[in-house]
């Protein structure tokens, strides 16, 4: 059973990300406040990993005009999407599966957030590519993931400072150095030169980074 079909994991997942991810909210802002730059009040956005809603909550109540569609491999983290999203759920169509369940589109924009660093390098390259598909010509698509170098005491000393901040955070300091550690054998993490390297080759140009927080990486790419 992976964490996202864990009933327990999944009643707890709204708890995680704010404890873990530095700056979790400005991050969400900004990601919105990219994708509205030259988005139509009627815009048709992408969600990958759409799983638990919170940035289809916090997009769909900032911009009432706006149509979803939500993508994520597990129909528990979709439930929860669906609570989440309570009044604003008609607005957002929610497809159980990999990129492959997502309409043809076309988008006026796409996010995935915290989402690439569960996929392999090789499937990661393949959803690019279908993302970048699914977009209008220029449209933009926001990446925000975990992504730090492959030296190894490089890697070490950006994961322990992960650990630190979550244990500053209020997580048991050793279920914090747990969690690192898991990120380093189970996670396929890419360094930032790779991560951008998958997104040229996908077709995306005008690859700019918006946000770094400690193992974190965000990047805005135009289709």
């Amino acid at each position: 059973m992976s964490g996202f079909d864990d009933p327990g994991a999944v009643a707890a997942y709204t708890e995680g990300p704010p404890r873990l991810v530095p700056g979790f909210a400005d991050m969400q802002r900004m990601a919105l406040l990219l994708l509205s730059e030259n988005a139509p009040s009627d815009a048709r956005i992408l969600v990958l990993g759409a799983g638990g809603g919170l940035e289809l909550k916090y997009f769909a109540e900032r911009r009432p005009g706006w149509r979803f569609d939500g993508v994520d491999p597990s129909s528990a983290m979709l439930a929860l999407a669906r609570t989440m999203l309570g009044p604003e759920a008609e607005r957002a169509a929610l497809h159980e599966g990999l990129i492959d369940a997502a309409p043809d589109g076309p988008f006026d924009g796409a996010c995935a957030l915290l989402t690439l660093h569960f996929v392999p390098e090789e499937e990661r390259r393949r959803t690019l590519q279908q993302i970048h598909r699914r977009l209008k010509p220029g449209a933009p698509f926001i990446a925000v993931h975990h992504s730090i170098p492959r030296q190894d005491a490089a890697r070490l000393q950006w994961l322990s400072r992960y650990a630190d901040f979550a244990a500053s955070s209020g997580v048991d300091p050793q279920k914090a150095r747990g969690a690192a550690g898991a990120i380093s054998q189970n996670l396929p993490v890419l360094s930032p030169e790779e991560d951008e390297a998958l997104l040229r080759e996908a077709g995306f140009t005008d690859i700019s980074l918006f946000y770094a927080a400690f193992t974190f990486r965000g990047w805005i790419a135009r289709a």
